[in-house]
């Protein structure tokens, strides 16, 4: 049984979470048998990786540490991570390095076309730090990243991960009139818990942004997920799905919370794949075009199938 590791480890550069140094350490739970992924160790791995290198690029998947590394690579599938490594936020959850990001690179677009167009990608995510240092929050670099794709290669369909925007008017508006395919935004964890695990943001604001996108335009897919073993409620996981839907969300995804250091927020329990497959069936029954539980769940795990599956399943509705 292999566990993946964290593949930030041993980079140079400034220590990736300053503010989190002086936390007494949390306890770390031993992982049951089904949190368990193999080593990302295959020639497709390999290729993704050299062609992210070659156009000095940044990927949630490594920053992150997402433990699905090894398999979507190998099948030249990255999450391309814009604005820089370094996010404004520090959110208890969270891997990604905090601090103070530098300026925007104004060719970052044009590489990351040329990213995806190496990797051959028919559908490709694009997330990012948060950046609050910038007075749109990046909504115009998302625009001109989604634009240097659609010059390059037209076809393929392109899936955003944004940050909350929070207080920077017209952001959310920019963005959604690059037109992506897929916007996606998530609310990581219950109300209740905020305050400890994701405490720049605020949960009625996320929500109220992914109805806003629907308001903007009725057509796009929207989508959004949520970490579970972070000490919510059943019942707190069920309204979640109650206050999406009434946003019109399409998409919910549900994974297992990993702890990336002992500096992070402890995991508080492993949630079953029993318990998954009945927030699954949960989440179908009150009218989501699309479901993903499973512990290793993530937001960009199999976005592309997701994505011809949303299509149709929303074409399937259509002729009920």
């Amino acid at each position: 049984m292999v566990v993946v590791h964290d593949l930030t480890q041993g980079r140079a550069g400034p220590e990736r979470h300053p503010e989190k140094a002086h936390r007494p350490d949390q306890p770390v739970l031993a992982k049951p048998d089904w949190i368990r992924v193999r080593a990302p160790a295959s020639p497709g791995y390999a290729q993704t990786a050299a062609i992210v290198r070659r156009h000095g690029l940044h990927t949630v998947c490594e920053e992150a540490g997402c433990p699905n590394i090894g398999e979507c690579w190998e099948r030249r599938h990255a999450t391309f991570m814009i604005m820089g490594d370094t996010c404004t936020r520090a959110c208890a959850f969270c891997n990604v390095r905090t601090g103070q990001p530098g300026a925007l690179d104004a060719h970052e677009p044009e590489r990351v076309a040329q990213a995806v167009a190496q990797l051959g990608l028919a559908h490709v995510v694009i997330t990012s730090v948060d950046r609050d240092d910038l007075d749109d929050g990046g909504a115009a670099h998302f625009a001109a990243v989604m634009g240097a794709i659609r010059a390059r290669v037209p076809a393929t369909t392109i899936e955003v991960l944004t940050p909350d925007f929070l207080r920077k008017p017209g952001a959310l508006e920019r963005v959604v009139a690059a037109r992506p395919d897929v916007f996606n935004h998530n609310l990581e964890t219950v109300p209740s818990r905020y305050l400890t695990v994701r405490p720049g943001a605020r949960y009625f604001h996320s929500l109220r942004l992914l109805q806003r996108v629907k308001e903007i335009d009725a057509c796009m897919f929207t989508k959004s997920g949520i970490m579970v073993g972070l000490g919510e409620e059943r019942n707190e996981v069920v309204q979640v799905m109650d206050d999406l839907r009434s946003a019109d969300v399409d998409f919910l995804t549900i994974g297992q919370y990993l702890q990336p250091t002992r500096k992070h927020h402890a995991v508080m329990r492993y949630v079953t794949p029993e318990e998954f497959a009945a927030y699954a069936a949960i989440a179908q029954a009150r009218g989501f075009l699309l479901v993903s539980a499973s512990p290793l769940t993530r937001s960009s795990h199999h976005a592309g199938e997701d994505f011809a599956r949303l299509r149709a399943n929303r074409a399937d509705a259509a002729r009920r």
